[in-house]
This record gives structure tokens, sequence and C-alpha cells, in this order.
């Protein structure tokens, strides 16, 4: 790798990571020759890039900008050494934009197949309860559940996996078993981070029912979510992959077998206006068949 492309490789490694010896570590370099790289990169450009604290790095007006407009060079330069390669001995890294509650339940425990695969590829989860932006946080596929509100990316369905109510016996014991989804009305509910109003429908022998719900908490992790219904502090609706576990250890109970709350799908999602690194669609391909099978999880 020759020096300048070395230099603009370590320049975006240094902007995602925020850190100059993070950098290096992804290209087995030291501490010193990344920042003097870099320093080295600034001063032929006659542009600061970086701002540099005691406590972090950051990029100037100027560097973002850079940023932006050399991430799909160097996408599109790592594309054509794989075609030219041929074969699929992906190497460099793919950024996943993905919930933490997901990567614990669904991706972690799946990844070690993938991870053989391709010895030369480094996986970085970026774990954001919230939708992660491609361009500011670097992101090579995301992995999300629900309705996808931006008609200009280009996603691959992974899976689905119904919609279910769950709490915990100590709760049940305490409010009483809502029977019907009508008794939801006088419970307490625990609102996760889509933060999507508070009306859930239910259908049952081809009627749809929507009830008002509410409750004092709002959590915005999925993860934390399922340990305030495990505490008793009310019920929860989630994927049921989401909760399978505590729903098999009996610590949560499920709701309302009988009415269908409809099913939440999990896309993989790449960038709009670029065309997604072979590495990010082969994750994808990875994982819609680690999944395939099992369309509840």
């Amino acid at each position: 790798m020759n020096d300048h492309l070395l230099a603009l490789k370590l320049f975006v490694r240094v902007a995602r990571q925020g850190n100059f010896s993070a950098a290096g570590r992804d290209l087995n370099l030291p501490q010193p020759r990344v920042s003097r790289t870099i320093s080295s990169l600034e001063k032929n450009m006659g542009v600061a890039l970086l701002t540099r604290t005691t406590r972090a790095v950051s990029l100037t007006e100027a560097g973002a900008d850079f940023l932006a407009r050399l991430e799909p060079i160097l996408d599109a330069l790592e594309d054509a050494e794989q075609a030219a390669r041929g074969s699929d001995d992906y190497r460099g890294v793919l950024r996943v934009g993905i919930s933490s509650s997901f990567a614990i339940r669904g991706v972690v425990p799946r990844l070690q197949p993938f991870l053989d695969r391709h010895p030369g590829l480094k996986v970085e989860l970026i774990l954001d309860d919230q939708r992660q932006d491609f361009v500011t946080d670097g992101v090579d596929v995301g992995l999300r559940f629900g309705a996808l509100t931006d008609s200009t990316a280009v996603a691959k369905r992974i899976c689905s996996s119904p919609r279910v109510l769950a709490a915990s016996p100590e709760y049940l014991k305490r409010a009483g078993v809502p029977l019907i989804p009508a008794d939801l009305t006088h419970h307490a509910v625990i609102a996760g981070p889509s933060r999507t109003g508070q009306s859930w429908s239910f259908q049952k022998a081809g009627k749809t029912t929507s009830v008002r719900v509410g409750g004092q908490l709002l959590v915005t992790v999925n993860e934390v979510s399922i340990a305030a219904a495990v505490a008793g502090l009310g019920i929860v609706s989630m994927s049921l992959g989401g909760c399978r576990k505590e729903i098999e250890t009996g610590e949560l109970i499920r709701l309302l077998p009988d009415w269908d709350m409809g099913l939440i799908d999990l896309h993989a999602v790449f960038a709009a206006g670029r065309a997604a690194k072979p590495s990010a669609r082969a994750f994808a391909e990875f994982l819609a068949e680690a999944f395939r099978g099992s369309e509840d999880d």
C-alpha cells in the first residue's frame, strides 16, 4: 500500500474511531506512526482535518467534508480490489449499525461462522437503539426493525417476528391478568424506544381492535424494557425473539396469545445513492440464511 493511500485509510479510521490508537490497531500500526501520517496528510493538503484534545479527536468542518467525499471512493476501490481477487475473501472493516438488544440476542450468538468464513475482515458493531445515520456514523449496513421510512434506501428482508405482550408473574399477581385487549387500559405499560404513540392494535377472527394504553415508564433501549418488565414495572410489547428467553424461563408471561398483533420485519439496509460494500451484502445474506427457518425468532 503506498503512503498516500495508507494516509487516506488511516484518516477515515481515525475519524470514525475518534482515536489514533484504535485506528492503528485496525491497520496494525503503532499510534505514533498514525499520528505522524495524519499530520503529514494535513500538511500536504494545507488544511486541518482533525481537532486534537487530550480527551478526543474530532473532525473539523473541512475534515467532515473530506470524509464524506473520500469514503465512497475508498469503498469503490475496495470493491474493485475484491472483484480482481475474484473470491469472497473480504478484508478491511465492516461497520454494522445495530440495536444493543438485537446484537446481544440475535447477532452475536450467530456471528462466529461469518468471522470464520472471512478471517481478513473486521466487523465493527455500532450499537445504538436509535437509527444511525449512514454518513455521519459511517455505517455500511444497518439492521432495522419495523417499517422502512426511507423510500430511497436499498434493503434486504432478513426475517419477521410476531409482536407479543409480556409481563412478569409478580406484576400479574399485583395488577391482574388482562383477558381481552380492552383490559389493557387499566394496566401500566412500558413504552419502548420507538415512542410511536400509545395505541396497540389487535386482530382476531377478522376484526381489528385498537386500545389506548399508558404508563409511567418510558425506556429508549429494548434491553432495559425487558429488564423493567422482569422487575414487575409493567407490560411490554416487542418481538417474540426479543423476549423469548425470559418467556421460556418463566421470568415473563406471554399475554393475550390468541390475539394477533402483527409481525415485525427485520431488514438489512444499505446507504442510498451508492453501491453496497460486497462484505455488507455478504453479511446480509449470512444473516438471512442464519434466520431462515426460524421466522419467529
